[in-house]
Order: structure tokens, then C-alpha cells, then sequence
């Protein structure tokens, strides 16, 4: 995933997670935010450090990342946040991402009825 299809300011991350529209499951929890100003896709991946040291949580946060590379093309329209839970280190790869393959399907079928009743409000404000 290329940096620039990344979210990596705090500012960034608040303001999603403060839009509280999200989905979770037991191994992640993603937040999403429609975007107007911006043409791809941005993914920022959070993992506490409960989760274990420097190394696992890199370990952990390359394999989310590419993950999402290989589920999303980047061109919907939306911010996401990925917030990995313990639970994910008891599960293989396959599983995690059939996991998170699924609530990213539930992000963009939803995102779909967000994006709308934006362009309405818009329409009813002019």
C-alpha cells in the first residue's frame, strides 16, 4: 500500500473515528468517512501494544496493510481506520483476511447510502 493511500495524521485518524460510523468484528474494528476532497482511498491501521513489542506490531501492521491492498482498488471514495484487536494473533492469516475482506464489503455497501444522503443534504441546503 503506498503511502500516499495512507492515513497517518492524528488530526486524520480523530476526525474518522469522531464520524462514528463503523463495523467490527472479532479480530478488527473499522471506522470510515466519506471523502469529497480527496480521490483515493486513504487506510490508516492502529495496533495497541497489548497486542505485543515494536516487533510484532510491525509484523502485525504489514500484513494489515497488505491485506487491504489486496481487497480494496483504492478508488471509492472513503477513509478508513483499522483497529486490529488481541484476538488477531490467535487466528492465521487466511481467516483475518476473510475477516476483514467482509467488513470492508459491509463499509462500501453502506458507504453507498452515506455518499447519497450527502449529495441530498447538498441539493435541500442550495
Amino acid at each position: 500500500m503506498r503511502r500516499r493511500f495512507r492515513v497517518t495524521r492524528n488530526e486524520d485518524f480523530q476526525t474518522i473515528i469522531r464520524q462514528n460510523h463503523s463495523f467490527a468484528g472479532k479480530n478488527f474494528v473499522v471506522y470510515y468517512s466519506p471523502t469529497t476532497c480527496v480521490t483515493n482511498d486513504r487506510a490508516g491501521i492502529s495496533v495497541s501494544k497489548r497486542l505485543g513489542n515494536a516487533v510484532v506490531r510491525n509484523k502485525v501492521k504489514r500484513q494489515v496493510r497488505m491485506m487491504i491492498s489486496e481487497i480494496t482498488d483504492f478508488k471509492r471514495g472513503a477513509d478508513l481506520i483499522v483497529i486490529v484487536r488481541k484476538n488477531y494473533m490467535h487466528n492465521d492469516y487466511r481467516t483475518n483476511k476473510k475477516e476483514l475482506n467482509m467488513l470492508c464489503e459491509k463499509v462500501y455497501n453502506n458507504l453507498d447510502a452515506l455518499i447519497g444522503g450527502y449529495k441530498n443534504e447538498e441539493i435541500t441546503k442550495q
